[in-house]
C-alpha cells in the first residue's frame, strides 16, 4: 500500500474557485509615517473613513496620515463634540444642593435598613 500514491488533486492545497468574473471593490492606499521616519501603506475601501493614526504592522509604532505631497494631515477639531459623562448630565438636571439632599435621604434609608437587620445571626 505504501508504494502506491494517490492520483488526481492534491488534497487541501488548491482552491477549485477561479477569479474569473470577480470584481474587487474600489480601494485606495493611505500612507502613514511613524515617529522614527519610516513610512508604510495601508489599503482601505474607497468609501471608508480614513483614520488619522494607524499602527505600523512591522514596528508597532503609531503612524500619522500623510497627504499626497508627504506632509502630515492637519485635523480640524472644531466640529468634534465633547462627550458628556453621567455626572455632567446629572448636573444639568439638578443642583449640587439637591444632590446632597438626595444623598442624605438615601443614606438614612440604608442606615435604617441596616439597623433593623441582625448582624452575625
Amino acid at each position: 500500500m505504501a508504494d502506491r500514491s494517490l492520483r488526481g488533486m492534491r488534497l487541501g492545497t488548491q482552491s477549485l474557485q477561479s477569479e474569473e468574473g470577480v470584481e474587487f471593490s474600489p480601494r485606495k492606499r493611505s500612507v502613514y509615517r511613524s515617529a522614527d521616519g519610516n513610512t508604510f501603506e495601508v489599503v482601505f475601501a474607497a468609501d471608508a473613513e480614513i483614520p488619522q493614526h494607524w499602527e505600523s504592522p512591522k514596528t508597532g509604532q503609531e503612524g500619522v496620515l500623510l497627504t499626497s505631497d508627504g506632509q502630515p494631515v492637519e485635523v480640524d477639531h472644531a466640529d468634534v463634540k465633547v462627550p458628556r459623562s453621567h455626572w455632567d448630565m446629572l448636573l444639568e438636571r439638578r443642583s449640587r444642593a439637591e444632590l446632597e439632599e438626595l444623598l442624605q435621604e438615601r443614606l438614612e434609608v440604608l442606615r435604617a435598613r441596616r439597623g433593623k437587620q441582625k448582624i452575625g445571626a
